[in-house]
């Protein structure tokens, strides 16, 4: 059962039975405020024999203990839903984050950044509603309900049925709505996801849109997708209206049966006037927390959309693998290795290498030919669809991916910082790492050429990803990361990219420095940056096409000394008057 409502839910084992915990409260409560009903259809009792004597002390009594039980069960109620509630929520966040830090990099690149802040943030926020006040007050509706019924048979079972033929009724009809509301509610989350990517493009290509004066037109697309998220907005509430209205009218018709058959049981002297006043009072008390139910059920119905997305990222398959290091040295070895990111769509076919400990492999070759996919695959950011990938005859994919990475370090093309200070940026390369340590590495990286002029210096803040420095500036730091980390294996993915000439070349003294008893994978477009590596390996299409050092490769006169020919050709291009 308990694991029945965690699906049903996208809760934890905790928040289940939190959830089971907040319902039993919710039906305590319900079934306390009928309490004060049995008092009144006392006291009227009393008052219809005429008894010179009402029992003042019963009911005074009576109604402290009501007023003390209320209290009581409130109380409960309260922090078996609400407080109960933000607990479960920050546990879900933080399960998904977890849960998305162990999926492979495939999953992220079928999802955007605005549908995964979606889910962490407005789906969860719904569910703390749902778990708050949707799910306990229905159920506690429908069991005090439930049991009241039961009762009523006791008195009456023909007033009972007028009191209770119009609740089955009306829980028909909104649960009819389910399919039509899973209908809405995609489209609705549809139109909410393409807006919120709209917003999220518009922010970050702020920049290109003005330098190209598409401002107004890319805005125009935009306030088509907010008038679209209003639009579903209206249509959807009208659609769980529909059928929640019309639930809660035939509700209300529960009153006049009862008034109905009542009046007509009461004239044939088939039904006494107490018994008669008591179903009123019953009606009129048992209809209420029934009609906020009907909404609370479409809500909850409505949620499915909510919960399907989470329990997408809850149930997506995770890299695994052992906890330790069985590797024997540091060689990486690709054994007929193929691959795609989409079925059918094969970016690496059949490639075979190995790029040796203590030397630098270069991988070079056309656009598109899968250089940085095998860094990726390198690294198990994804898995091979066949062959195999080993290190210092270790598989890779029997490695747990995090642990894997402890022989990493790794300098991706597109440079990610963080707004904070420039000591704190390259520290994550190692969180323990003392100042020294971090500045030793930012002057390996050459940083501190352009950190001694910044205001603040190393405790200077950079901005939101680095906003506040050069392209340049910010490749170094991330170069730094790597240098501090100090693993056993470098992938350098575009490393010197963004640098000057200058800088280019400091960054590759830097570098062979580095070098030493350690396996380095660069990746590069420009020949003259990779001319020094021990290795270098030709890709394209694919394939390797070439392997070998620069002047084996530029003696065969293949795809490498084409590539370094047509760069050197363009490295004499000027712009003619």
């Amino acid at each position: 059962m308990i694991e029945k409502i965690q699906r049903q839910f996208a809760l934890s084992r905790q928040g289940a039975k939190d959830l089971i915990k907040a319902c039993f409260a919710c039906i305590l409560s319900n079934l306390v405020l009928m309490i004060p009903v049995g008092l009144l259809y006392f006291l009227v009792g009393d008052l219809l024999e005429s008894s010179n004597s009402v029992r003042s002390s019963f009911y005074i009594c009576g109604c402290i203990l009501c007023i003390a039980l209320i209290f009581a069960t409130t109380y409960f109620q309260y922090n078996a839903t609400y407080l109960a509630t933000y607990v479960e929520s920050g546990v879900r966040r933080i399960t998904l984050a977890e849960k998305l830090r162990k999926l492979p990099l495939s999953f992220f690149g079928k999802k955007d950044l605005a549908d995964l802040t979606s889910t962490i943030m407005a789906d969860c926020t719904f569910l703390e509603t749902s778990f708050s006040h949707f799910i306990p007050e229905l159920i506690g509706s429908i069991v005090s309900t439930t049991l009241v019924a039961v009762g009523l048979f006791f008195f009456d079972w023909r007033m009972a049925l007028a009191a209770l033929w119009v609740i089955p009724v009306s829980f028909l009809i909104v649960t009819l709505s389910f399919k039509v509301q899973d209908i809405l509610g995609k489209k609705q989350m549809d139109a909410k996801m393409a807006c919120a990517d709209g917003i999220q493009e518009c922010l970050e290509t702020v920049r290109d849109l003005k330098s190209n004066n598409a401002e107004s037109a890319y805005l125009v697309g935009l306030d088509q997708k907010i008038k679209a998220v209003e639009k579903r907005a209206v249509i959807s509430e009208f659609g769980t209206a529909a059928f929640v209205v019309s639930a809660q009218l035939i509700l209300k018709l529960g009153i006049a049966t009862v008034a109905l058959v009542g009046s007509t049981l009461l004239i044939a002297g088939t039904l006494d006037l107490l018994t008669f006043f008591l179903f009123l009072l019953v009606a009129s008390r048992l209809y209420d927390p029934l009609q906020t139910a009907l909404q609370n059920l479409a809500a909850i119905i409505a949620s499915r959309t909510n919960v399907a997305r989470m329990n997408e990222i809850l149930d997506h398959p995770v890299q695994s693998g052992k906890a330790s290091l069985s590797n024997n040295g540091c060689d990486i070895v690709f054994e007929h290795v193929g691959f795609a990111y989409n079925t059918g769509e094969a970016v690496l076919k059949d490639v075979s290498f190995t790029a040796k400990q203590g030397e630098v492999t270069a991988l070079v070759g056309p656009s598109g030919g899968g250089k940085t996919t095998v860094s990726r695959l390198a690294a198990r950011f994804w898995d091979v669809d066949r062959g195999k990938i080993t290190i210092g005859g270790m598989d890779i994919s029997k490695v747990d991916p995090e642990t894997l990475l402890s022989l990493y370090s790794i300098v991706f093309q597109d440079v990610t910082l963080f707004n904070h200070t420039v000591l704190e940026n390259i520290r994550i390369g190692k969180k323990d790492a003392t100042d020294e340590e971090v500045l030793h590495a930012a002057r390996l990286a050459n940083c501190d050429e352009f950190v001694e002029k910044l205001p603040d210096g190393w405790n200077s803040r950079i901005g939101e990803n680095g906003c506040e420095l050069s392209g340049g500036e910010r490749q170094r730091i991330s170069i730094a990361r790597a240098f501090l980390k100090d693993a056993p294996i470098i992938l350098l993915d575009e490393a010197t990219a963004s640098l000057d000439v200058e800088n280019e070349t400091l960054i590759q003294t830097a570098l062979s420095r580095l070098v030493k008893d350690k396996t380095v994978l660069v990746i590069a477009h420009r020949m003259r940056t990779v001319a020094g590596a021990d290795k270098i390996v030709v890709l394209k299409e694919g394939n390797v096409a070439e392997q070998g050092t620069s002047s084996e490769l530029m003696d065969r006169g293949g795809i490498y000394r084409r590539m370094t020919e047509l760069q050197t050709k363009s490295s004499h291009w000027k712009l003619i008057n």
